[in-house]
C-alpha cells in the first residue's frame, strides 16, 4: 500500500511537471507572436503590435469620435448650460461652463478589481494608462480639448489622420519614450450645438453605418473644429517643422502669424459669444498687453502657438546645445 501511495504521487507530480512546462512553452510561444522576434535590447521589442489586429482602424476611430462626440453632447445639454447663469457659480456674469479634456494612448493594461461590498469599480494598470493620463493633464498646456499619441495616431484611418494637427514631440513628465503629440482641434465657442441635435434613434442609425467619410461629412465635427483654416494649418506646420530643427527665430515668426490668422478667422466669422468689433484694432496690436486684450487674444487664439512661443521666448530664441527636436514637460 505504501509503494503504491508513493508511486500515486510520483506520477502525479510528473505530470503537474509536464504540465508547467507546457504552459511555460506556451507562454514563450504567445511572447513571440504578440512581440515579434526582434532583440530584447530593442525597446520596440516589447510593443505590441496593435496595426495587425482587423478592423483596428474602425475601432480606434471610433473610440476617438466617442470622445469628441461626448464634447458636443455636454455642450449641447441643456440642463448643463443652465449652470452658465447660476449666482452661486459664475457670481452672475455667466463666467462658469462645463467643459471636458481628453487623452488618449494605445496599448496593452491589466484590469482589476477595486473597492468595497458596497462598491465595486474596474481599474486598470500599465504604462500606457499613465501615459494617457499624462497626455489629458497636457492638454491645460497646449490650451486643446484633446491630445493623442503617435500610439493612437498610426491605428487611425487615413481620413482621420488627415484632421490632426502635430503639435510637438515631447518626453512627458515620468518618462523616457519620445512621443510626438497629435489634436483634433475642438472648441465649443461660437458653435450653436442645439442646432445640429439628433434623436437618439438617428444617432444609434448613424453610429451603426459608420464609414471613414464620417471625418469629412459630420456636422458635430465640422462645426468643432471651423475655427482652423487650411493657411492656419501650413503655417503652424512649417513653424513647428523650423522648431523641430532648432531654427527657432523663424519658428517663433509663424507660430506668431499662425496665431494671428486663427484669430482673424474667429473676428471675420463670427465664432465669438462678444462684441469685440471696438477693440478688433487693439487685439492685433501686439504691444497692447492689457489684461482684457490679454484675455481676449487667450481665448480666441491658438494656445500651442502660444506654448512654443513662450517656450522658446524663455530661451531666448536661441535652442539648447543638445537640442533633440525633444521638449521636456515637467508638469504633470
Amino acid at each position: 500500500k505504501q509503494v503504491a501511495t508513493e508511486k500515486l504521487f510520483r506520477d502525479n507530480a510528473t505530470k503537474n511537471n509536464k504540465n508547467r512546462s507546457n504552459l511555460r512553452r506556451r507562454h514563450r510561444n504567445a511572447g513571440r507572436v504578440m512581440y515579434g522576434r526582434r532583440s530584447r535590447n530593442d525597446p520596440s521589442s516589447r510593443e505590441i503590435q496593435l496595426e495587425s489586429l482587423p478592423g483596428i482602424q474602425a475601432f480606434t476611430d471610433r473610440a476617438l469620435l466617442g470622445m469628441l462626440k461626448s464634447f458636443a453632447g455636454i455642450h449641447r445639454d441643456k440642463q448643463l448650460n443652465t449652470w452658465k447663469n447660476d449666482f452661486r457659480l459664475s457670481a452672475g456674469v455667466s463666467a462658469y461652463h462645463v467643459d471636458i479634456i481628453y487623452g488618449m494612448d494605445a496599448g496593452w493594461a491589466v484590469e482589476g478589481a477595486v473597492g468595497s461590498e458596497y462598491k465595486i469599480d474596474a481599474t486598470y494598470l500599465s504604462p500606457h494608462v499613465n501615459m494617457a493620463s499624462r497626455m489629458m493633464s497636457a492638454t491645460k498646456q497646449y490650451g486643446v480639448t484633446i491630445l493623442l499619441s503617435k500610439a493612437v495616431e498610426k491605428l487611425l484611418s487615413k481620413n482621420c489622420r488627415k484632421k490632426l494637427r502635430h503639435l510637438d514631440t515631447v518626453y512627458v513628465k515620468g518618462s523616457k519614450v519620445k512621443q510626438s503629440i497629435f489634436t483634433y482641434d475642438a472648441r465649443f465657442q461660437g458653435v450653436d450645438f442645439f442646432l445640429l441635435e439628433r434623436t437618439e434613434e438617428q444617432a444609434d442609425l448613424e453610429s451603426e453605418a459608420y464609414t471613414p467619410n464620417i471625418w469629412d461629412q459630420d456636422q458635430d465635427l465640422r462645426a468643432m473644429r471651423q475655427h482652423v483654416s487650411e493657411s492656419f494649418l501650413e503655417t503652424y506646420h512649417l513653424g513647428v517643422a523650423q522648431y523641430l530643427a532648432g531654427n527657432w527665430s523663424d519658428a517663433y515668426n509663424n507660430f506668431q502669424l499662425a496665431d494671428s490668422i486663427m484669430i482673424e478667422r474667429v473676428l471675420e466669422d463670427g465664432y465669438l459669444e462678444i462684441d469685440v468689433d471696438e477693440l478688433e484694432d487693439r487685439i492685433f496690436n501686439t504691444e497692447d498687453q492689457s489684461e482684457d486684450i490679454v484675455r481676449i487674444r487667450n481665448e480666441i487664439g491658438d494656445g500651442a502657438c502660444r506654448t512654443l512661443m513662450n517656450y522658446m521666448q524663455r530661451r531666448n530664441l536661441k535652442p539648447p546645445s543638445d537640442w533633440d527636436a525633444v521638449r521636456h514637460l515637467f508638469s504633470k
